[in-house]
């Protein structure tokens, strides 16, 4: 079976590098579409909306096969990864932007009351509240892109499920074998999902609770 953890290992890199990615995209996208002139805000909703429209496998067959036609070639990991990235973080995007909205705006006043101006008012009372709001709909959405890793195999990817693939032409013991893999899948989400929601305990804002997901 060290070829299954083999391929955990890399649906793990997969899922924690493009989260990252769309972790950084979204803060922009967010901020742009709250703060943003109209111009950025048009942008910023065009960008959301359009990949929110899009399936994540055609993504990947955009960026792996399409882009070659204009001289841009990525590898399959690489592709994976930005395919991945980019879909989570027109979610994540919305995921903040909700995050920002829910604080009082009585907290903005009060911060102004006493001279902050608006980079301090964000950066010391709105982003540290958005972040604690938005510790549960970012688990979700985590453990939505673990899932979707799952889309590599289309590219070749050798994740744990291409790699569980392998295994079966040897084997013919499919059943088998994908419940071990979605055995994995399970040990993996269940495990980040107990430690954030430890977390999110840790630094909850009684009686401001926020819950996002995917619509």
């Amino acid at each position: 079976m060290k070829v299954l953890l083999d391929g955990t290992i890399v649906t793990v890199e997969l899922t924690v590098i493009s989260f990252v990615i769309a972790f950084s995209i979204a803060i922009v996208v967010s901020l742009a579409q709250i703060y943003g002139n109209i111009p950025l805000k048009i942008i910023a909703t065009v960008y959301e909306r359009v990949l929110r429209s899009i399936p994540l496998l055609v993504v990947m067959f955009i960026l792996f096969f399409g882009l070659p036609s204009f001289g841009i070639r990525f590898n399959p990991f690489m592709a994976a990864i930005l395919s991945l990235g980019l879909c989570s973080s027109a979610y994540q995007s919305q995921i903040f932007r909700g995050a920002i909205l829910s604080v009082p705006k009585g907290q903005t006043l009060a911060a102004q009351s006493i001279g902050m101006n608006g980079t301090q008012i964000f950066l010391h009372v709105t982003l540290p509240q958005a972040l604690r709001f938005a510790v549960a709909p970012l688990t979700n959405e985590f453990t939505i892109v673990l899932k979707d890793t799952s889309f590599a195999y289309a590219l070749g990817v050798t994740e744990l499920l291409r790699e569980g693939t392998y295994i079966v032409s040897t084997t013919y013991e499919p059943l088998l074998i994908y419940l071990f893999c979605a055995a994995i899948y399970f040990t993996v989400t269940f495990s980040t999902n107990t430690v954030v929601r430890r977390i999110e305990k840790r630094f909850a804002l009684p009686g401001f609770e926020f819950r996002g997901e995917r619509a």
